[in-house]
């Protein structure tokens, strides 16, 4: 079995899935698209890409499985919603879409077409993140009670997509969704209502008119997750969990975007901390693999990130750019 991807945006993120797909078991790199037949072209030259063009021009070709969509977020809705009924399978960079409305829209067309669909956090794939859902579904901390999670960078000039807001810019959409995506997923294998409230919200809008840096409180029920992005400070790439009978720590818990997070820590009232060391793989490798196995198992969804995380995540997003204003 092998899927020929496309990709579509040749910009630096879709280099790092480029590079990532002949370590995947399934993969390999067919197709490239982009506005500018240029780029397409230089692009699949670049990564041994038989085939490059427009958009139109990839998604029409009968010889193309899966596409990945790694363009600025504005465009992610209109992209994913075109592959998806030209019969593509997707995978496409977070946040899916800007807002609820759209994120709604692409998987309604995703369940119409019949077409996999996966919105790509990394941070869900790898033996750390399997071992992580095992512990939470297991019970290994009692009850959870908190969850406190934080992604941020300093990026340095002011300037470029992360600022322009005609470009959907800001610390949430392209930072928040992590902590956001964690919280939910903690939720979820809690076995937590996944209609988070979100309150308790810091943060400003800069000059440039974009959300620059960010807190909330999102409510699970009786649980809360304590969540924190920037792009104009360096944050903690940590996470814990308190449950009513210990934590989870984890204090890597993003890795890079060649490694999953390889470490997390266990502690329980009366016993030693258990420090547990797993295997690393290649997050975007892993993500087009299992957009593979949904399309040869005849599978929409994938279980590491299904639509209703997609839908939650995004609801998160929305309520807490709203609150900020």
């Amino acid at each position: 079995m092998q899927t020929r991807w496309a990709v579509l945006g040749p910009g630096e993120i879709s280099g790092y899935f480029a590079r990532a797909l002949p370590r995947s078991q399934f993969g390999m790199l067919h197709a490239v698209g982009s506005s500018d037949p240029g780029r397409a072209s230089a692009f699949a030259s670049q990564y041994a890409a038989p085939v490059s063009g427009t958009y139109d021009d990839i998604l029409s070709r009968d010889d193309v499985d899966a596409v990945y969509v790694g363009t600025v977020h504005t465009s992610h809705a209109d992209l994913v919603e075109a592959a998806l009924r030209a019969g593509k399978a997707v995978l496409c960079e977070k946040p899916a879409t800007t807002n609820v409305a759209d994120t709604e829209r692409v998987l309604a067309v995703a369940a119409e077409m019949e077409r996999p669909f996966l919105e790509a956090f990394k941070c869900r794939f790898g033996p750390l993140a399997d071992r992580l859902r095992r512990l939470i579904e297991d019970g290994a901390v009692g009850d959870i009670v908190s969850t406190d999670a934080a992604f941020g960078f300093a990026a340095g000039e002011r300037s470029g997509r992360l600022f322009d807001p005609a470009l959907a810019g800001g610390a949430l959409l392209d930072a928040g969704g992590y902590p956001a995506s964690f919280a939910v997923g903690v939720a979820a294998w809690a076995g937590l209502d996944l209609n988070g409230v979100v309150g308790d919200v810091e943060g400003y809008i800069g000059d440039t008119g974009v959300d620059e840096d960010a807190a909330a409180t999102v409510r699970f029920g009786e649980s809360r997750a304590r969540i924190r992005t920037s792009i104009v400070k360096e944050l903690p790439h940590s996470a814990t969990i308190t449950g009513t009978d210990g934590a989870i720590e984890i204090p890597d818990v993003w890795g890079s975007r060649t490694e999953s997070a390889s470490t997390l820590i266990v502690r329980r009232a009366g016993e030693e901390p258990a420090r547990i060391t797993l295997d690393v793989i290649d997050p975007f490798a892993a993500e087009a693999d299992a957009i593979s196995l949904a399309l040869a198992e005849g599978r929409t969804e994938v279980p590491q990130m299904p639509w209703s995380h997609t839908r939650a995540v995004s609801r998160v997003l929305e309520d807490w750019r709203r609150a900020i204003g």
